[in-house]
């Protein structure tokens, strides 16, 4: 995936909308098919930062299309709303032909699942995962925010060592031990002004070893 995002704060800083200004695009492997799929995303927003009952909203309209073929187009809806309406959280959307003819209905919640159908004989199509134990104690990640800063054994010899996955205070932060992860990170950036203290000294010019 390729997103790019960039933040507009409104409403006095009491909401921030995170804006999604380039279209992801996945490359779903498939030895039948070899399907490859573009979208943009929704706006984010966080409410009542400074105060209040903190909640986040999805809203606005995806288009998703495959690149390698014609056949059809989905269109979903992040309906806009409130806190306390009973369509918060709510996915409309539909899946059309090449013809513009509407062939699959979808409709659900973002955050409880996704069905595709009329009721009450819809078929669920997807459900978030499960949540991690203890996950209020780790900044509430899901499984997949978990696994993004995992080393699996047979990538390590693979990676520079300035992977950002191998930095202590990141590992510290993740596990939930804010001290460590403070202590390290000041270290790391002492070692940093340290080492940029001499090369400004001596007139030396970084030079990248491994992204060049």
């Amino acid at each position: 995936m390729w997103p790019a995002y960039h933040l507009k704060d409104t409403d006095r800083l009491h909401n921030c909308h995170v804006i999604t200004v380039d279209i992801l695009t996945a490359a779903v492997v498939s030895f039948s098919f070899g399907d490859h799929y573009e979208w943009n995303k929704v706006t984010t927003c966080v409410h009542n930062i400074l105060s209040g009952r903190r909640w986040i909203e999805h809203y606005g309209e995806i288009t998703i299309r495959n690149t390698k073929s014609s056949a059809c187009i989905c269109k979903l809806t992040f309906v806009k709303g409130n806190y306390w309406s009973s369509n918060v959280n709510e996915v409309q959307g539909f899946v059309m032909d090449q013809e513009g003819k509407v062939v699959r209905r979808l409709f659900g919640k973002w955050h409880e699942g996704l069905y595709c159908g009329v009721p009450p004989s819809a078929r669920c199509i997807w459900r978030p995962g499960s949540m991690p134990t203890d996950y209020e104690l780790y900044y509430g990640f899901t499984r997949f925010a978990i696994e993004l800063n995992e080393l699996c054994p047979e990538m390590q010899d693979l990676l520079p060592p300035t992977d950002a996955r191998f930095r202590p205070d990141q590992r510290h932060l993740e596990e939930g031990n804010v001290e460590m992860a403070a202590s390290e990170k000041q270290r790391i950036e002492d070692m940093q002004r340290t080492r940029r203290k001499w090369q400004d000294e001596n007139d030396i010019k970084h030079e990248p070893r491994f992204f060049k």
